[in-house]
């Protein structure tokens, strides 16, 4: 099992023994990882562990479509996050939150008037961070996507599906749009570079990239179908296959789209959990985030009553992040079986995963080039994070 980081990451890598796993239990992980590769059953794989602050392993398995040839992967690709990026976005808008920038209780219209229509005037800060906003289904042309002037007048023309508060459905990529420009207002400044400069480069973070530089995009493993698609019962969300493999274009790597559009490693996820776990303090020891803001962000915020109309049991959801709950339903949420039920995290179309347990200090980052179908994503990341779970020694 490889440990090695790429040469500009500044993360620690220790012995699982001296972060008080158990190295049998870790490799068991690792090995767990290969095997869905050697099995054909995905092309390639990354996966990272971590607690107190190190990397207690990190490996990447398989071949990976790199510039449009098959290439051998290591720990130096970079692959595409997926939602897990709705984390990011999330802790620059507790980073506002934190400066008295911006509240929760604030009405979206008035940060953003254009978006004021429709009866979308009462929809609050809270409610699109909690994806209970009203909004799920809304969109934009693809060709809007790096044209602001375009994206405000698809803010002005969506429409409401359904009250405000009164229910939640999961906002694919509507919610995180409104929240990136809520950032460009409130900060003066594109989201990307605020994401970068004020979140991920403070924490000592390199390669979690929302907006993929020239010089990262040959480092970046392409998207792809291990499997014939199919759909899940509740349809495909507003992400069909053919919007999966945009990522894939090197416009929309640049774009940065702020719910879905992150490209990372494994390590790097892990990492940044690892900040979270520590308060908000970087690996260098700065504070990027303060521990209030921390636990203020990843407590319960969905309103009692909320249940996902896809699965029919209750959210948990924290602002931009989930919460894996006391209910029996965290491996669901993506994080497993066995994490405590204030673990948090986030998971990705096409199976990937990145989450934190307060109560073991343990963090995991997973991220695959292989779409399957929901079921067989679902089984992995289950597997996977339930042994990340259970390895303290």
């Amino acid at each position: 099992m490889s440990s090695q980081l790429p040469p500009d990451d500044v993360t620690l890598v220790a012995s699982p023994s001296d972060l008080g796993l158990d190295p049998e239990k870790v490799e068991a992980i690792f090995a767990k990882a290969s095997k869905y590769v050697d099995d054909g059953r995905i092309f390639a794989c990354q996966l990272a562990l971590a607690r107190h602050g190190r990397l207690a392993g990190f490996a990447t398995y398989g071949n990976v479509v790199l510039g449009g040839e098959q290439h051998e992967a290591t720990n130096d690709t970079l692959f595409a996050a997926f939602s897990i990026t709705k984390v990011a976005v999330g802790a620059a808008i507790w980073l506002l939150i934190e400066r008295d920038q911006l509240s929760v209780e604030e009405r979206v219209v008035d940060i953003i008037p254009e978006f004021g229509t429709g009866g979308k005037d009462v929809i609050t800060v809270e409610q699109v961070l909690v994806h209970s906003g009203g909004f799920p289904g809304a969109e934009f042309s693809p060709f809007w996507w790096d044209d602001r002037r375009r994206r405000l007048e698809g803010f002005a023309s969506w429409e409401l599906e359904w009250e405000p508060g009164s229910r939640y459905q999961y906002h694919p990529l509507s919610a995180h749009w409104v929240l990136a420009e809520i950032l460009e207002r409130r900060a003066g400044r594109d989201f990307r570079d605020f994401i970068r400069s004020e979140i991920i480069g403070p924490m000592g973070l390199h390669d979690f990239h929302l907006g993929l530089p020239d010089d990262r995009a040959p480092r970046a493993a392409g998207v792809r179908f291990s499997s014939e698609p199919i759909e899940p019962p509740w349809g495909w969300g507003g992400v069909p296959p053919d919007a999966v493999l945009a990522i894939d274009r090197p416009d929309v790597r640049k774009i940065g789209i702020p719910g879905a559009g992150g490209f990372a490693n494994a390590a790097t996820l892990a990492m940044f959990y690892q900040v979270l776990l520590a308060g908000g303090r970087g690996l260098d020891g700065r504070q990027v985030l303060d521990p209030e803001t921390v636990a203020y962000a990843t407590r319960l915020w969905s309103q009692p009553g909320h249940t996902d109309p896809n699965l029919g049991f209750p959210v948990r959801r924290g602002l931009s992040i989930v919460l894996a709950g006391d209910d029996g339903n965290n491996h669901y949420r993506g994080m497993g079986r066995t994490v405590s039920s204030r673990a948090f995290g986030h998971n990705g179309a096409g199976g990937q995963i990145a989450w934190a347990d307060p109560d073991t200090g343990i963090s995991l980052g997973y991220l695959s080039d292989s779409f399957t179908d929901y079921l067989s994503e679902g089984q992995r990341i289950t597997a996977l994070s339930s042994l990340a779970a259970s390895c303290l020694a």
